[in-house]
Formats: C-alpha cells, structure tokens, sequence
C-alpha cells in the first residue's frame, strides 16, 4: 500500500508554527504572572499579618507596660477568629508574658521568642508553618509573624509579640487568581492565533522599519526616515513618525540655539553690572593720578630722567584708560545712529586707517568688491570699529609680506537679502575647538590683549541684526564672514 504524503501549505505551516509559538509564549507568561501574583499575595499576607500584630500590641500597651497578665489575656482572647490562630507577648528578655489558649498545647511555639538584642522597630521576623490541630485533626498552615513593642521614647524594646495566621485564605485567593489567570490565558490563545493568521504577514514587514526607526530615534537620530507608503494605519503611523522626527530635529536645533544665546546674555548681563562699576572706580582714581603726573611734568624742579619716567607713567595710564574705555563700551547698552551708507566706502575708511601701520611689515592686502551693491541703513563708526578689530587682528597674526584678503558681495537668501563680507588673512589661524571661544570676553592669546575686541565686534554686529564668525579657511590662517540685512528699511 501506497503512503500517503501529507502535504501542507505554507499558510497552513505558518498557522500551525504561529499558534505553537503563541501557545508557549501565553504559557510563559501565565507562569511568570502567576508566579509574581502568588509573591505579592503572600507579601500583602505578610504586611497585613505584621499590620494585626502591631495594633494588637498598641491595643495592649497599657496592660503590657503594667504587667497585667489577666487584662491581656482577655483582650488577645477577643480577638481570636478563624483567621488569627494564636498570639503570644514575651517580656523584655525573651520570656514567656502570655498567650492565648490554643497555642498552650504546642510549647515548642510560644515558649521562646525568636527575636534577637539588636533590632529596631521596623524589624520583624516570619515563619510558614504547619501542624495538624489536636482537637479537630485538621491540618493547620500558618504564617507565624512576630514584632518588637516599643515604647515611645524608650531606646530598647520592652518585648515582643508573636501571632499565627491562616493561610488558608491566601490559599482560596491563589487559587482564584490561577483559574483566572487560566482563563484570561485559554482567551487570549485563542484570540492571538485567529489575530496571528489574519495580520502576521500585512504587519510584520512595516512594524520591523517602526521599531528600526524608534531605535535610531532613541539614540537621538532625528535624521531618520521610514519609507512606507501603505494607505493605511502604518502607513499614517509612518508618515506621523516622519514629521516627528522632523520636528524633534528642528525642536532641537532652536533649543540648542536659544540655550546658547541665553547663557551668553546672562553671562554677558553679569560681566557687564560688574565691569560697568569697577571701570567707574578706576577711571576716577587714574583722573587724579593723572592729573598729579601732569602738574609734576610741568614743574621745573625735576631733571630730564625723572620727567622721562613719568611720561612712561603717563603712557601706562593712557592704555588703561583705553582698556576701561572699551570695557566700559562692551557693558554698555548704546543706540545705534543709523543711516544710510555704502559698505565699500566705510571699508575703504578702515584701511586707510591702517595703511600706515600694514605698511610696517609689507603686508599685501587683497580687495574684490562686487559691483552695485546697495547702501545699507547702519551705524558707520560702529561698522568701522568692528572692520578696524579684525583689520588689526589679521595683521598681528601674519608675518612680514604676509597676504589679507577682502571680499564684498551680495547674498540673496528666500527671507532677506544680505552683504557678505568675508576678511582673510594667511596667518597662524584657531584652532577649530577655539573658533567660537574667542568671542567670549577677556578670551585672548595675545600677550597684551585684554579680550574685548571681538566680544564688541559681535555685540554691534548683533545690533546690526547680522551675523559674525569664524570661517573654515582651506589655506592657512583665519577668516571672518559678516553677514549685514541690506533691506530697504528697518
């Protein structure tokens, strides 16, 4: 006789392994429930047991504290029912104070307490036992909790008492929870298979690229996109996923940006209150002093050395003045005196300014300004110191015959057009880590700088509403792009 292959499809394969497979996961997790539900059972037994005891002990303190066997007796009796077995109070060193009748037939219970010297109040000790009752014969399961009795403002304990509970409560309540527990498991079979079969293949695929996206979005990778194009709860889950994605990188970047600026107002804010009235302090001692210098200079009585050495003075008062005069314009808030001028001609001003000192170390400088640009509405003394700052910076960083760079041009963005000024030089560079360090206050590498000039330069240029920093220069040195609003009006 011929055998019968028995051949299965592979709907029917996937419906048998997906139902096993469910199968011993509801299992799995009925037994871990179970196991847990049964744990917090007998630790609710446990708590509610420690709970009966210490009030039995609060109802009987007075007694307790007197000595009075026959008054505790009476109230312990009355509180015997099918759920508390026995009590049992021991003195202050373990001995036997009283008990209720029952337990008086099983003294290797209630003969000794089993607490040591060394405990607390919160301390307590418990014990399942069994034992079959002598009367009846019936089995007893019970749990055996026992406290220590302190009295208010007494460091030691004046003793303990010990109470034996049913268990068989706990029991019925176990019992009740596995057949639910079985239950809730037989539906949940049932509903999981018939579930399984139906969406295992429509869901699996899209859920996969879900959860690969939450993972990266949880290692804060807000670049991440789900390509799902199903018109259907994923696919709408996909598409929300995405514009979360977007605007948690969004949320980020701004939040970023407004943490910056404001730790850099308030650092700006307490440097300023500070700066601003030791400036004024100082500046009115140096007023005197240099006054004193001058009227000495003047005088006849004091040989050619002696006046040599005061003018050394009076130079030395002069750089402070001018270090307190630029702290001074650093923390103060001052109104722009805006009007309408032409960038090139207020760059042309600051390097005339400089000719003299670039000509010191042949300094070749390099303009290329783009044609018809438009005036812009801004501060020109204010511009002008800024373009002086870095002017002086470029030419302190090269070496003799070294080369800076000037450009000029317009940038047409979708919000606002803006003029572009882009200075270079090929000197000794910063560092990238220190590129936007050095718009900090009193940050400097210079031996003789105070680490304001670029702090001022960004605060005007920020009350332009434009934009100053540190470029990436491929060649040698350092380069600084401005961007100023070059829109018709303010």
């Amino acid at each position: 006789m011929a055998k019968v292959k028995l051949r299965m499809s592979l709907q029917t394969r996937f419906m048998f392994w997906a139902i096993v497979l469910l199968m011993v996961l509801v299992v799995s997790i009925l037994l871990l429930i179970e196991q847990r539900e049964v744990k917090a059972i007998f630790e609710e037994q446990k708590e509610k047991g420690v709970l009966i005891a210490k009030n039995i002990a609060y109802l009987n303190l007075p007694a307790f504290i007197q000595w009075d066997e026959e008054g505790v007796r009476e109230n312990i009796e009355e509180q015997i029912d099918e759920n508390l077995i026995y009590v049992v109070f021991y003195g202050r060193y373990n001995n036997l104070f009283v008990h209720t009748s029952f337990i008086g037939y099983y003294k290797d219970i209630y003969l000794y307490s089993d607490l040591g010297e060394e405990i607390d109040e919160k301390s307590y000790l418990f014990e399942r036992k069994r034992f079959e009752d002598k009367k009846t014969g019936q089995i007893l399961r019970i749990l055996e909790i026992e406290v220590p009795i302190f009295v208010r403002g007494s460091p030691r304990r004046w003793g303990s008492i010990k109470i034996g509970l049913s268990l068989e409560e706990m029991r019925a309540e176990i019992l009740k929870t596995r057949l639910m527990l079985i239950f809730i498991g037989c539906g949940g079979l049932l509903i999981g298979a018939f579930g399984a079969v139906l969406l295992a293949r429509r869901i699996t695929g899209p859920l996969k690229k879900l959860v690969e996206g939450t993972v990266k979005i949880s290692k804060e990778d807000f670049t991440q996109k789900i390509d799902i194009t199903s018109q259907d709860e994923i696919g709408n889950l996909a598409q929300s996923f995405n514009d979360m994605s977007r605007k948690l990188l969004l949320a980020r970047e701004r939040m970023e940006a407004a943490s910056n600026k404001l730790i850099q107002a308030e650092k700006l804010a307490s440097i300023g209150r500070i700066s601003t009235g030791i400036a004024h302090e100082i500046r009115n001692a140096l007023t005197s002093v240099k006054l004193n210098i001058q009227k000495l200079v003047q005088s006849d009585r004091l040989d050619e050395i002696e006046k040599e050495h005061l003018s050394i003075s009076q130079e030395g008062i002069s750089q402070m003045e001018k270090f307190i005069k630029e702290l001074l314009d650093f923390a103060r808030v001052s109104e722009l005196n805006l009007d309408r001028f032409s960038i090139e001609q207020i760059l042309d001003e600051s390097i005339k300014a400089l000719a003299d000192t670039l000509e010191l170390k042949k300094v070749v400088l390099e303009k290329s300004y783009e044609k018809g640009l438009p005036q812009v509405l801004v501060d020109a003394d204010k511009l002008k110191q800024v373009f002086l700052n870095i002017l002086r910076n470029a030419f302190e960083a090269v070496e003799e015959k070294g080369k800076i760079n000037i450009s000029l041009s317009l940038l047409k963005e979708k919000e606002a057009s803006k003029i572009r000024v882009f200075i270079s030089d090929n000197g000794c560079g910063i560092p990238e880590e220190k590129r936007e360090a050095v718009f900090e206050p009193f940050y400097t590498t210079k031996p003789s700088g105070i680490g304001l000039g670029l702090p001022i330069a960004r605060k005007i240029i920020e009350q332009h509403r434009g934009t100053i920093r540190v470029k990436e220069n491929p060649a040698k040195g350092t380069s600084f792009e401005i961007l100023i609003p070059a829109e018709e009006e303010r």
